[in-house]
């Protein structure tokens, strides 16, 4: 394995780690948390609904995308954007 894939893996541990929380919050509301890098410091978290998602459980977009931006702090990446079922509120 090479340093930079070995450094990947663990900026990817990084993110999984600081998203865990959020990740089982969301699930318990009927959604799946993923991320995606979109630049070398910067990700996108994406919200997607199952067919047991509570409607009235999401924040609304900005204050999401406070929450994602304060979670990601101590990683090496920044919050680009977040996107949630329908456009968020």
């Amino acid at each position: 394995m090479t340093e930079a894939t070995r450094q990947h893996e663990t900026k990817q541990k990084d993110v999984d780690a600081a998203l865990a929380p959020f990740t089982e919050m969301m699930a318990a509301d009927g959604y799946l948390l993923s991320w995606e890098p979109t630049a070398e410091d910067r990700i996108v978290v994406r919200i997607d609904a199952t067919a047991e998602a509570c409607a009235d459980c999401l924040v609304p977009t900005r204050v999401m995308e406070a929450i994602m931006s304060t979670a990601l702090e101590p990683t090496p990446y920044a919050l680009e954007r977040v996107e949630l079922p329908n456009g968020g509120h």
